[in-house]
């Protein structure tokens, strides 16, 4: 008795992957959702890549494509990019007039580099970006920016400085002229500590006279010539100009005679003006200062002080 065998059309075993593939080669993704994504695997997980976030949502086919939809609508990416589109900048001729209107790029990076900027440039205090007035005004100028907090800012202040420290170092060590140094002891009046400002002044390429504060440094108590020398010499090492001095320019005490004596055994004087004996200028306006002092204390005495006793109370 002859048994009919029916050839099945399943696949077999040793063809099942390649039949896996074929399917997946035949079925398209036919969501709208697959504009903004890409499939891709994860950790052999299929994951919905964010074309635009890059954010990895499921992928399964059990977990359909609503997801993916609703992110489109809340991807900030794409938030962004839709307002790029709508926004145009005015440029202004030079009589003031609107002379043509372009394209406006936000870029967040630019507005947190301006707000760092303009805290340093003014001297606000750090925590004005936590205040709900600025935030208000903030959001209102541009609601794509988020308004960074204290510690972020401070954080990003400092970044700041030591690019634009790196680019001064760049300047001084191209520039083919010497740097004079000027620097001053400032006592705080509520916290009796002392602080030392230090500041280059140097001819730039195109003979402009350029000065810029190198540090504004605590040296701690006692104030002798070892202590202010060492904070001195670190500063001048820091920057790499101990080779191209001219000058150092202090208030006319005894304390700065020492400390230039001591900081001369440090340098190499071959490097320096005359072998050192032109380092150390004496401040002018010091003296100045001291001479009228003098003179109205001869004149009227203690009066000076009660005047100005009257008008700090």
């Amino acid at each position: 008795m002859a048994v009919d065998v029916e050839t099945s059309s399943a696949p077999t075993n040793t063809n099942e992957s390649q039949y896996d593939e074929n399917l997946k080669k035949k079925r398209k993704l036919t969501s709208p959702a697959w504009e903004h994504f890409k499939k891709m695997k994860v950790g052999g997980v299929m994951k919905a890549v964010c074309d635009h976030c890059h954010k990895h949502l499921g992928a399964e086919s059990k977990n359909g494509t609503k997801h993916l939809l609703d992110h489109i609508t809340i991807c900030p990416m794409i938030k962004q990019r839709d307002t790029i589109q709508m926004l145009l900048k005015a440029n202004s001729s030079s009589d003031g007039k609107c002379a043509s209107l372009d394209t406006y790029h936000f870029n967040p990076e630019v507005s947190r580099y301006e707000l760092g900027r303009m805290i340093v440039l003014h001297e606000y205090p750090l925590s004005i970006v936590e205040h709900k007035g600025f935030r208000r005004y903030s959001n209102s100028l541009q609601p794509l920016f988020k308004v960074p907090s204290r510690n972020t800012i401070k954080a990003y202040i400092f970044k700041m400085f030591k690019a634009e420290k790196h680019k001064l170092q760049r300047v001084l060590e191209s520039n083919s002229s010497r740097v004079a140094i000027t620097t001053d002891m400032w006592t705080a009046s509520n916290q009796k500590r002392g602080y030392m400002a230090i500041t280059a002044h140097f001819i730039d390429e195109s003979w402009v006279l350029q000065d810029r504060i190198m540090r504004f440094m605590y040296v701690p108590s006692p104030h002798d010539a070892k202590n202010l020398g060492d904070a001195l010499m670190e500063c001048l090492l820091d920057w790499n100009i101990e080779r191209k001095l001219l000058t150092l320019t202090l208030d006319n005490c005894s304390t700065n005679d020492v400390m230039v004596n001591v900081m001369l055994d440090k340098f190499d004087k071959s490097l320096l003006l005359v072998n050192g004996k032109l380092l150390h200028m004496r401040c002018a306006a010091r003296i100045l200062n001291l001479i009228v002092k003098e003179g109205l204390e001869n004149l009227f005495g203690s009066g000076v002080e009660r005047i100005r006793e009257s008008i700090a109370f």
